[in-house]
């Protein structure tokens, strides 16, 4: 299916490229792809702007960057449930590890890639919802998420306290549905 994609596109190459999240440092020659795309992870790196520099170096002129990252409200909520039994728990890291929230409104998304030195950026917020059957799957989404650093930081006790209140708060108020707003981000290299 990607073939076939590619073909359609009439793209010249396609190469994954897999890198540390250091992308201020890829290896890859620039101006190398017609596309380049970031999902989920540009939030993860300290300074965004300069990961954006190391990633549209890499895109050839005629070619577009895709950079997507969670919009306002991701996961409520769940997300809010989770933060309660964290401040309740650990003070102390609450919040500390919510990266996507630098640039989860359409304008601070369009100034840190501006920042980064890509060209003006369409951006496109999109609003939806992901079903949940029961709130242990949102725990499974804790889990396998960003939220993971601040799970990271709690010793076994705490974090199954911390799992049971979150649980124990969709449960009490019947969530079955989490927000999965999200902003999808594209810039054209003239």
């Amino acid at each position: 299916m990607g073939q076939f994609r590619v073909q359609s596109l009439h793209l010249r190459e396609v190469q994954e490229i897999v890198f540390k999240i250091h992308a201020q440092h890829t290896s890859p020659s620039a101006e190398t792809f017609d596309a380049v795309i970031c999902v989920l992870g540009i939030f993860f790196l300290p300074d965004m702007a300069a990961g954006v520099r190391g990633l549209w170096r890499l895109v050839r002129p005629g070619g577009q960057m895709a950079i997507t990252t969670f919009g306002p409200r991701a996961f409520e909520p769940g997300d809010s449930a989770f933060w309660r039994a964290v401040l309740h728990e650990r003070p102390d890291v609450y919040k500390a590890f919510n990266p996507w929230d630098r640039i989860n409104e359409p304008a601070a998304l369009a100034a840190m890639l501006l920042e980064g030195g890509t060209t003006t950026p369409e951006i496109v917020a999109e609003s939806g919802f992901q079903a949940i059957d029961s709130p242990e799957d949102f725990w499974t989404l804790v889990l396998g998420s960003g939220y993971r650093g601040t799970i990271q930081q709690l010793d076994q006790e705490a974090c199954g306290r911390v799992c049971l209140a979150t649980i124990d708060s969709l449960s009490r108020n019947s969530v079955s549905r989490v927000e999965t707003n999200a902003l999808y981000a594209i810039c054209r290299k003239p």
